[in-house]
């Protein structure tokens, strides 16, 4: 049988977990205009033992930067060309949205799973 803490233990760290996906998405968007940023993803596992979510690594996208044509700007090779960004906005909104819809799932589960273990309490003490 699992016992409450465990379960809130597990929403828990998917809760914690899309928090650190939400801030790598907040950067990710706040850099999509600087020259040669890569974006940022993290890849999540398994805690071993609770069977919580755990963030296991961050990457970084390795696609080829855009050139972006523009002769005035500092960094601009003798072609007028520089690296531009990999951040798609479009992606990192839908990111954002799919990870805050996770977060949320996982504060549903924690919630119900306080009223239950508080139900339960209720039906011992009579």
């Amino acid at each position: 049988m699992v016992d409450f803490s465990d379960v809130q233990k597990v929403a828990s760290s998917g809760m914690q977990a899309q928090s650190q996906r939400l801030r790598v998405i907040a950067e990710n968007i706040a850099n999509a205009d600087t020259p040669g940023f890569r974006r940022k993803m993290l890849a999540f596992g398994v805690e071993r033992g609770t069977g919580g979510v755990a963030v296991d690594a961050m990457a970084f996208d390795n696609a080829e930067l855009p050139k972006v044509y523009d002769p005035s700007h500092p960094m601009a090779d003798a072609e007028g060309y520089y690296e531009g960004s990999s951040v798609r906005l479009m992606v990192e909104v839908a990111d954002a949205r799919e990870a805050q819809r996770s977060y949320e799932a996982n504060l549903r589960i924690f919630d119900q799973t306080r009223r239950m273990s508080a139900s339960v309490l209720d039906l011992i003490k009579r």
